[in-house]
């Protein structure tokens, strides 16, 4: 109970102060340990409290000009990962696009009589149109995704 008392004797004028950093002294004796602001013995040991001044002012405007910095810092590295990604998907259509076509193209190669081949060339023929179709909507609108991409990275680099 003594300590705890000694403690808040020692230590409450020095958390109500403006300083920021205190020294004081560590005593250990057989018996117990005491806390001065003076050393006590020749064995003392020195510490340091530190605390923040609760009334203290932020930074301003260097503080900020770092929390910008980092946010545009994360800002083009997601622009990037999206950049990256819309082109792998766009390369994906593309791939998606061939090995349709080269499916179309085998329907033709099978053996089959003429007639039936007729009909064969004009289906694959427009199933090749659709596919294109849709592949070059499907590219037109990554392209445009892409370039705006581009442009806001470019905006923040």
């Amino acid at each position: 109970m003594t300590l705890l008392r000694l403690f808040f004797l020692l230590f409450l004028p020095l958390f109500c102060s403006a300083k920021s950093t205190v020294t004081y002294y560590k005593c250990v004796t057989d018996k117990s340990t005491v806390f001065s602001q003076h050393p006590c013995s020749s064995s003392a040991q020195q510490l340091t409290l530190t605390h923040s001044d609760p009334q203290a002012k932020v930074p301003s405007e260097q503080h900020f000009k770092t929390l910008n910095e980092l946010e545009r810092r994360q800002i083009v590295r997601n622009l990037k990962n999206a950049l990256r990604a819309k082109k792998q998907h766009a390369a994906i259509l593309g791939r998606k696009r061939d090995e349709a076509a080269r499916e179309q193209q085998r329907r033709v190669t099978r053996l089959m009589d003429d007639e039936k081949r007729k009909a064969t060339v004009k289906d694959v023929k427009q199933q090749l149109k659709s596919i294109n179709k849709d592949y070059l909507k499907q590219v037109k609108v990554l392209n445009k995704q892409i370039a705006q991409i581009e442009k806001k990275l470019k905006r923040m680099e």
